[in-house]
């Protein structure tokens, strides 16, 4: 007769075991930072940064912000204008905006409904290999700032800027008063 308990307790240990194996390579993104967590300038060396730009290029992801610039209305409401240049291999996608003032940008799609620069229930795509310049002359993807009051007398604005792959992103817009 078989010891049907000693059984059940090592079948327990070794599912629990691979549970263990299985959660940590799930966690693990392979540049030190677990799933979910920020990218940020002070949390990984491999994002670089300074006003109006950023690079990140950790765990198969190279992506490249150039130009960001927060043009401030006296309203109180902007755009967020930018190029992102995706060095990667995969498709990424833009999918929300967000100001240390509170607001979430709305993501605006380009000219084209398919393609680089158009926008989906994902966000705004981002080909492998290609630029994408947000802009606000209708031509590119754009992003409006409804919500940019209290802006006007900083240099830099706080932006987050969160996508598919790469997933969130900090960076200091420049602020230009329109």
């Amino acid at each position: 007769m078989r010891n049907a308990t000693g059984e059940r307790a090592t079948l327990a240990v070794f599912l629990s075991a691979a549970l263990a194996v299985l959660t940590m390579g799930c966690a693990n993104t392979g540049d030190g930072r677990s799933s979910g967590t920020p990218v940020s300038v002070n949390a990984t060396s491999g994002v670089t940064s300074s006003p109006g730009g950023v690079n990140v290029r950790i765990a198969g992801i190279d992506l490249a912000i150039t130009d960001a610039v927060a043009h401030i209305e006296s309203s109180g409401g902007g755009t967020l204008t930018m190029s992102v240049r995706n060095n990667g291999s995969v498709p990424e996608h833009l999918g929300m905006v967000a100001t240390s003032t509170g607001g979430r940008g709305v993501l605006v799609g380009g000219r084209s409904t398919e393609g680089n620069g158009s926008l989906d229930t994902a966000g705004i795509l981002l080909q492998p290999g290609t630029t994408v310049t947000f802009d606000a002359d209708g031509t590119g993807p754009s992003v409006e700032l409804p919500h940019a009051r209290g802006t006007q007398a900083r240099r830099t604005l706080p932006v987050t800027l969160q996508f598919g792959v790469a997933g969130l992103v900090h960076l200091e817009a420049r602020v230009s008063k329109d």
